[in-house]
């Protein structure tokens, strides 16, 4: 990949509809193209273009959302996601990879990331993208009561999430798949499912998806996580309180 990529100049437009959209790429034409359309789509843009300069504008500047390529000078993308992680930041991220393999793709969905697009992509898609991620951030689902189940509590206007009286750290997009799981307590959703209605899109590779969200699901609600299995079919969430 190429290197180099001088930051683009950080200019605030006067009212930014959407907030700012912090963009940690290195290839400068790739820069440019999803800058462009993050602008056009109503972001406020702010582009690096190593992990470290990344690492540092998002503690300074607070981006709703972080656009980040995995392979950056400097600190990779995965480095930079487990820094923010490990910080107790939990803005969404987008990876942009050009690696096909599904190992590098789960593992930044182990460490934190909320989705990915593989290279070459449609800037299109992109934005699609990150906006789901965004109204799944933002959706206070103020109809609904605190959920149940077992020692586990979510409140789906706070999004907080507790086990017994210890909170737990969830990314967007896991908060949202067991909101979702523990609404409809019982019902079996298939992957498809859960892709569509969670992740807002379906996508050739979105069972894996599933499996790894589920699996760090799990992890961090520990033993007393209700979500099971439902072998050749999906997920769901056991009734009871």
């Amino acid at each position: 990949m190429g290197h180099g990529v001088r930051p683009t100049a950080y200019r605030r437009p006067v009212a930014s509809e959407k907030g700012l959209a912090l963009v940690v790429e290195d290839e400068r034409s790739i820069a440019d193209l999803i800058r462009l359309y993050l602008e056009r789509d109503g972001f406020d843009v702010r582009v690096e273009g190593d992990g470290r300069a990344g690492l540092a504008a998002a503690r300074a500047a607070h981006p709703a959302v972080i656009v980040l390529d995995v392979r950056l000078p400097e600190l990779d993308g995965m480095q930079m996601c487990r820094a923010l992680r490990d910080d107790g930041d939990w803005t969404p991220v987008l990876f942009v990879t050009a690696r096909d393999d599904e190992i590098d793709r789960v593992h930044g969905l182990e460490l934190g990331a909320d989705d990915y697009v593989t290279k070459p992509f449609s800037p299109r898609e992109l934005v699609a993208r990150v906006g789901a991620i965004l109204r799944r951030s933002g959706r206070d689902e103020d109809a609904d009561s605190v959920l149940r189940t077992g020692v586990v509590r979510l409140d789906p206007g706070q999004r907080r999430v507790w086990v017994g009286v210890a909170e737990v750290e969830l990314t967007t997009t896991e908060f949202d798949l067991l909101a979702h799981l523990m609404r409809r307590p019982g019902r079996v959703f298939e992957r498809d499912e859960l892709l569509s209605q969670v992740w807002g899109y379906e996508s050739a590779v979105g069972s894996r998806t599933v499996d790894v969200h589920v699996a760090q699901l799990r992890g961090k609600l520990g033993a007393d996580s209700p979500i099971r299995t439902v072998r050749g079919v999906g997920y769901s969430v056991r009734k009871g309180t």
